[in-house]
């Protein structure tokens, strides 16, 4: 009959239709990739490029963009603010001015003098710069024993050239970064940038939004202040949350790493104070609670360890 040809014409007609359009939107995928891959864009001219811990480099890289220049948030680590830098030059052509370190720890400060080598000034809170000098100095000095592609021995450990005590603001009448020193909490000279016109904060290792769990374990970190320093920033003007490690999150971010903090630090001071051991609590301890801030069980048990020590008795 004269209708089959036509049909069997429609049909090859829709399938090639449909082909096409599964073509536009890889297409259209891939745009999206090239924006960068792990590279985000929070706003017009704000980026943060997410770590991966399975090549040392776990720490988020931010960063701004100024009328006529560009600041870092977080100078990770020699190769991974190398490989960041590849993406900043995708979104921008204008020079990197500053880079600030929320906190002196490794993965967030060691490519400083990458920056510095371009004419970055590195900036952070006097505290953090004074922990640098010391036990980031001790960072880099274990670290540096290593002999395989994470080595440090082709770089230099690189010391802040601008420091802050309480606040510092970066303002060119456009765009206004304000950078806080809140610590201490997971250090004690963290700080955090926010944004305050687009309500975009950064919080350095305060906050992480992953599955692996956060670092309670510096020496001098002040667990109960750290909850209330969470519960202080879940109160600014913010909308988007971006954490040290893992994925942007939201005011709720905040309130859930300071929920998790807050009962482990309960938990753990409760059973010291009843006699109980570390080990005894590595195994009685429950924050199934919390989900991701909670999901990895070797992590727990180090966080119960850690935050035995300085719990009181």
């Amino acid at each position: 009959m004269p209708t089959y040809p036509y049909r069997g014409l429609q049909m090859r007609r829709a399938v090639l239709l449909v082909v096409l359009l599964l073509l536009l939107v890889a297409a259209y995928e891939r745009g999206l990739d090239s924006q960068g891959g792990p590279v985000h864009q929070l706003a017009p001219g704000v980026f943060t490029r997410l770590g991966d811990k399975d090549v040392r480099q776990p720490a988020n890289t931010s960063w701004v963009e100024f009328r006529n220049f560009v600041v870092v948030i977080d100078a990770n680590t020699p190769w991974g603010i190398r490989d960041a830098l590849a993406e900043i030059k995708k979104t921008t052509s204008k020079p990197i001015r500053y880079v600030f370190d929320t906190h002196y720890h490794w993965d967030h400060t060691q490519g400083n003098s990458i920056l510095a080598d371009e004419g970055v000034i590195v900036v952070c809170s006097q505290d953090c710069a004074s922990e640098l000098a010391v036990k980031g100095k001790g960072e880099w000095d274990q670290m540096s024993k290593r002999t395989d592609q994470y080595s440090l021995a082709p770089y230099r450990m690189e010391q802040p050239s601008l420091v802050f005590g309480d606040f510092m603001a970066i303002d060119d009448g456009e765009r206004r970064l304000e950078l806080w020193r809140v610590g201490p909490a997971h250090t004690i000279g963290d700080a955090v940038a926010l944004l305050p016109k687009e309500g975009i904060l950064f919080t350095g290792d305060l906050c992480v939004n992953w599955r692996f769990g956060n670092n309670v374990g510096d020496r001098d970190a002040d667990h109960p202040h750290w909850v209330q320093v969470l519960n202080d920033l879940a109160g600014w003007n913010v909308k988007t949350v971006v954490p040290g490690h893992g994925g942007v999150g939201t005011v709720e971010t905040l309130r859930a790493q300071s929920a998790f903090l807050d009962d482990l630090w309960k938990q753990v001071t409760a059973g010291k104070r009843a006699g109980k051991t570390a080990d005894q609590l590595v195994k009685e301890v429950d924050l199934s609670k919390h989900g991701d801030f909670a999901a990895d069980a070797q992590q727990n048990q180090s966080a119960i360890r850690q935050v035995f020590r300085k719990a009181p008795g």
